[in-house]
């Protein structure tokens, strides 16, 4: 997670409840900018009087309009992409709120130290769990723009993936590094996930979606969902769409 808070009567939050609080009541000090970011993208420290990490907040009057996306939405796309990644189990997006901040409502993440260690341009060319539940997950949601530097190694091995900006479009737009393994046979465990979360669609997991998406966009997401278990395989490139992100990391 995030580094150990400069002030010492501060700490990092220990567990979800903790971090939830965190980000949805903390106070949010902006100390900087990520330049090579398409959407204004800001990184600081946010702190109850108690917890203390390092955020991302990308207000929603910084995003940039895009000719396929409605106006605005960038935000609510994010957070319904960390509501699926709960409910799968799988936990790919860091936690994440849509809230009030510094400059108006916006995205607010938790930061997180990746392994410095990891070679990225390598490590995406595994044949990896993580990255594989990553795969899955990004075919869920429609993800269009997986790049190299969208995917997080931590220390413990676990994989985050983040910049969720642009999914849940309604039509085929999956573009990512990911494509090892298209068109063979998916994991048990993921259909099995897949099967839970077609439920959860139907259910509280899309009336919590239907905030952020159109009503359209919740169910192209039950279609996608529905439509890997019926083939019980990863998709393939469909060459309607660029099938990589460019540039790549």
């Amino acid at each position: 997670m995030s580094e150990q808070p400069a002030d010492p009567g501060l700490r990092p939050p220990a567990d979800d409840a903790e971090v939830h609080r965190l980000l949805t009541e903390g106070v949010i000090d902006v100390e900087g900018r990520m330049v090579d970011a398409s959407n204004v993208t800001l990184v600081g420290a946010i702190r109850t009087d108690t917890l203390a990490a390092e955020c991302v907040y990308k207000p929603v009057a910084g995003e940039r309009p895009l000719w396929d996306f409605p106006d605005g939405t960038l935000a609510g796309r994010e957070i319904s992409a960390y509501l699926v990644s709960e409910a799968t189990g799988w936990h790919v997006v860091p936690p994440t709120v849509l809230r009030e901040g510094p400059f108006g409502p916006g995205m607010v993440q938790l930061w997180m130290d990746g392994d410095p260690d990891v070679d990225l341009a390598a490590f995406v060319r595994r044949d990896d769990p993580a990255l594989r539940r990553m795969a899955i997950f990004d075919a869920v949601v429609n993800n269009a723009d997986r790049k190299g530097g969208h995917i997080i190694p931590m220390p413990d091995g676990h994989v985050y993936g983040v910049d969720h900006g642009i999914c849940f479009s309604v039509d085929p737009k999956l573009r990512t590094l990911l494509w090892r393994w298209a068109g063979e046979p998916l994991p048990a465990e993921a259909l099995a996930v897949l099967e839970r979360l077609a439920d959860d669609l139907r259910d509280g997991l899309g009336e919590q979606l239907h905030e952020h998406l159109t009503r359209t966009e919740v169910r192209c997401t039950q279609r996608r969902v529905t439509d890997l278990l019926r083939s019980g395989r990863h998709p393939e490139p469909s060459g309607e769409w660029p099938a990589l992100p460019w540039p790549p990391f």
